[in-house]
């Protein structure tokens, strides 16, 4: 199988119409090549969950509904699509994710469709649980173990006693989800399992480093615990154990199918002796009999194991800084790339900052039009002697402009609003000129009592008429 289905295509045509973007962009990183998601596809989903008028929800539910398919190709690539979104978006779609009743629920998922898609079905499983894990994870501790900062002053070699005790066992079953995977060299046999065999790697190593700092805050605190602290501790500590070795198994797996080795850390065990020492001091705790050690042979045990792990966490992290560093690197570059495009595209188009349509500069002469610029405050004689009349299609409301005529009368006019208008600025006095009494115009006193007169003059008459 290879190339995009009729099916993504009229998916992704769909998604066109309806004017989703992001939906369009999730179906063609979910489409049924057997290849991880491309690059760009991802590149757009991670810029969506930093942009705030996109909806994360709504991305959420449609690669919820991906994982519905019928196919393995695309309900793994759904997987690693949510994943990748998880590690390198926003760290709203992951507290989106926590707050989610139910998630990927694929515990049964099948493809009965080949040979191919039974053995995939169960790394689909697998890899689902994982993803499930870590969201809940998130819910419990409210930050993301794989991106916790790390170091003397992180957080988890600055946590107290009671919340270390209830931690750790947290990231024990996150830990035991992703080593659940239990792949194999040889069955990593497509780039959709590679792709998500790659994330889980990168996931494995912060996550196994917040794990070792965990431990080496308990074992700092281990000796001045209570006796219920005390066993809890031991048995986080033993379980510590097993789960090196199994991580040590795991990047065995990562070194055979061709991740550098400058880019897996080195293990170093704690040495045995310190089991011993931790069983002693509970069994003092118990109240029996146990070999007498001094405090100076105890401090200088627990000296040991946590430098051990020390030089276990410090190899983490500086190959989770070469991760990071080569990212920024290759980002650099492909900013470089754009610039250099950009440039060269700049340089192709023509030069028309020189001549334009709009510029005074006649390109036949070179010489600067001498035209007279229209002067929009001045008189209405002197704007129709000087400008030629205004085209029709530059007004509106009137076929031609014309000068406004000077009004004959002095009254106010009626506006649209139903007042009146203040009459027009008064010009210059002429010999034809109309002088105008605003006093009666207005209303003044004079005016005011001639009405009154008027008014009795009338009653008067009126009532004289009257019988009697």
């Amino acid at each position: 199988m290879s190339g995009q289905s009729i099916t993504d295509r009229i998916t992704a045509a769909q998604h066109s119409v309806t004017g989703s973007a992001v939906s369009k962009t999730v179906c063609k990183a979910t489409t049924h090549e057997v290849m991880g998601p491309k690059k760009k596809h991802l590149d757009y989903l991670i810029q969506c969950t930093n942009e705030m008028n996109v909806n994360i929800p709504q991305l959420a539910d449609t690669l919820f509904e991906r994982t519905t398919n019928t196919s393995w190709v695309v309900v793994f690539k759904s997987l690693i699509s949510t994943h990748h979104i998880m590690v390198y978006g926003n760290e709203r779609f992951v507290q989106y994710l926590a707050s989610r009743n139910t998630l990927f629920n694929l515990s049964n998922f099948l493809d009965k469709s080949g040979l191919q898609g039974y053995d995939m079905s169960t790394f689909i499983r697998r890899y689902s649980r994982y993803l499930n894990e870590k969201a809940v994870s998130y819910r419990q501790v409210a930050f993301d173990f794989t991106k916790v900062k790390r170091g003397a002053d992180g957080v988890m070699r600055t946590m107290n006693t009671e919340k270390l005790l209830k931690t750790i066992p947290i990231i024990q079953n996150q830990m035991d989800a992703l080593l659940d995977f239990n792949v194999n060299a040889n069955e990593l046999t497509n780039g959709v399992i590679n792709a998500a065999f790659m994330l889980l790697f990168k996931d494995a190593i912060r996550l196994f480093a917040a794990y070792n700092e965990g431990i080496i805050n308990l074992l700092e605190k281990y000796f001045d615990m209570k006796k219920a602290q005390c066993k809890e501790g031991l048995d986080i500590y033993k379980k510590f154990l097993t789960r090196m070795t199994r991580i040590s198994e795991f990047l065995k797996v990562a070194e055979q199918v061709g991740i550098d080795r400058g880019d897996i850390p080195d293990l170093s065990q704690a040495p045995s002796s310190l089991l011993d020492a931790l069983e002693q001091h509970l069994a003092s705790l118990e109240g029996k009999k146990v070999k007498d050690s001094t405090a100076a042979s105890r401090a200088s045990t627990l000296s040991n194991a946590v430098s051990s792990l020390a030089n276990t966490g410090i190899s983490f992290t500086k190959v989770d800084e070469r991760e990071k560093q080569a990212a920024l690197e290759e980002e650099q570059a492909r900013l470089k790339a754009l610039k250099e495009q950009r440039l060269k595209e700049l340089s192709k188009k023509p030069s028309t900052f020189s001549t334009t349509a709009a510029s005074p500069v006649s390109t036949a002469t070179g010489t600067i039009s001498t035209a007279h610029a229209i002067d929009l405050f001045s008189t209405s004689s002197s704007f129709a002697n000087s400008t030629p009349k205004v085209p029709n299609d530059l007004l509106d409301l009137q076929p031609a402009f014309q000068p406004s005529l000077p009004l004959s009368t002095g009254l106010p006019s009626a506006n649209t609003w139903g007042g009146f208008s203040a009459p027009p600025a008064a010009q210059p006095p002429s010999s034809t000129g109309l002088n105008v009494d605003f006093d009666s115009v207005f209303g003044n006193k004079s005016a005011a009592n001639s009405t009154d007169s008027t008014v009795l003059q009338h009653c008067s008459a009126s009532c004289s008429t009257q019988p009697t």
